[in-house]
């Protein structure tokens, strides 16, 4: 192919043909048309129109690809998931089809992007040993920093699927309310210590029938990729609020997810078998099976903040992987809908530096973060943008990249 041709992209480029992650575009002259888009390069293919002009859009399965969001591909299931992605990646790396290719390429700069599914249920897990420890030692300084079933199950929270916004989509200081520990009684106001929370999301394609749980061994055969995850937080509202049924306004205001979602089978070289574990797991998370596919992911995160890059979390330091988290929401036989969420919870590693929300990295506020143009975070301020990005290995040195996820604060409007 010419060099000058938009299909020619880079080794290094983090949406290689390796990658293709899918999204939902629009672009100016038809933003009413949302359209299902896959990266490639600076370029994002209209799906939906390349497997019409290669003549595919009446193959079983691949009118999925002519539709404003991505769920009827999600419930379509992985033998479809499997044979696109295999068409895809021929479309855009056989010379003889690029006649009927590159106009269905839009360039990267031209096209708005947005919330890529419809969101069916959300669940946030816990899912790092470090994050959990951190704010254990925080919380409950001289005593064991992780609750006697932390390392028996993974601890997770249904949170609020109507507040999942795309990335760039601005957060608004949540109000709700106040109690420091010397305050006499709760005051009502704009949280003094929002927060972030870097994490990974799971997207729920094929469901699961109610009353029938998931298996360790079934969780690629429903989940279609992942995404990055901002799950913020009001740590002032959350602390008076929690006791005893956990996170609630705290939480709910906003959780920014990135608009690309990667196929789960584009991270194959990305596996990787998690930390050791020192309790043994009951059967049904048990996934010390030498002979299956490790469940762990290496994936290197990047947080900055205000441009400047504050941690490093690293996934595979993540104790409780993808198929037990699932394994686990489904134990009781609740099911499964397409469109569904589930997040690892806050990635943190060993280190201050690749912790991956302020509450660690400041140690609660009491050891401000200095930023290296001079200034000093405990929390949020109004104006602070949080970006966090990822990338994974791929095959042949190549890296998989996962995009952005983004938002900046803006005060809550004085009445």
């Amino acid at each position: 192919m010419s060099a000058s041709s938009p299909l020619t992209v880079p080794d290094d480029s983090p949406f290689g043909v390796h990658n293709l992650p899918y999204g939902v575009f629009t672009t100016a002259d038809r933003p009413d048309q949302r359209r299902i888009g896959v990266a490639i390069g600076d370029h994002v293919l209209d799906a939906g129109a390349a497997a019409r002009s290669v003549g595919a859009l009446a193959e079983p399965g691949f009118a999925t690809l002519d539709a404003p969001s991505l769920n009827p591909l999600l419930a379509a299931g992985r033998p479809v998931w499997t044979a696109v992605r295999a068409a895809i990646t021929r479309w855009l790396t056989d010379g003889a089809l690029r006649a009927a290719v590159e106009p269905c390429l839009v360039p990267c700069a031209d096209v708005t992007l947005h919330l890529p599914f419809e969101v069916a249920d959300y669940v946030d897990f816990y899912a790092s040993e470090h994050h959990a420890t951190n704010l254990g030692r925080i919380f409950r300084p001289g005593s064991e920093p992780l609750t006697p079933n932390w390392k028996h199950l993974p601890i997770g929270y249904h949170g609020r699927s109507g507040t999942i916004v795309v990335s760039g989509t601005p957060i608004t200081r949540p109000s709700g309310q106040r109690k420091a520990p010397a305050d006499p009684v709760p005051d009502f106001g704009p949280s003094r210590r929002l927060d972030i929370e870097a994490e990974l999301g799971f997207v729920v394609g094929t469901p699961s029938e109610l009353g029938s749980p998931v298996a360790l061994a079934d969780a690629a055969e429903h989940v279609f990729g992942v995404c990055l995850v901002n799950d913020w937080s009001a740590r002032d509202l959350q602390a008076w609020e929690y006791v005893p049924l956990g996170p609630f306004l705290g939480k709910s205001f906003a959780t920014s997810v990135s608009p690309w979602i990667v196929p789960l089978d584009a991270l194959a070289q990305a596996r990787t078998t998690p930390p050791e574990r020192d309790v043994e797991p009951l059967p049904y998370l048990d996934d010390r099976d030498a002979a299956a596919e490790p469940s762990g992911f290496d994936i290197a995160f990047e947080v900055r903040l205000n441009g400047h890059v504050v941690s490093r979390p690293p996934f595979a330091a993540m104790y409780w992987t993808f198929a037990q988290m699932l394994a686990h929401l489904t134990a009781n036989g609740a099911s499964l809908r397409t469109g569904d969420l589930f997040a690892s919870g806050t990635i943190s590693g060993p280190e201050r530096e690749t912790r991956g929300a302020l509450i660690e990295l400041t140690w609660n506020g009491q050891e401000p973060l200095k930023l290296a143009d001079g200034s000093e975070r405990t929390f949020l301020d109004d104006g602070d943008e949080v970006v966090i990005t990822a990338t994974a290995p791929g095959p042949n040195g190549t890296r998989i990249g996962f995009g952005e996820v983004a938002g900046h604060i803006v005060p809550r409007p004085t009445a």
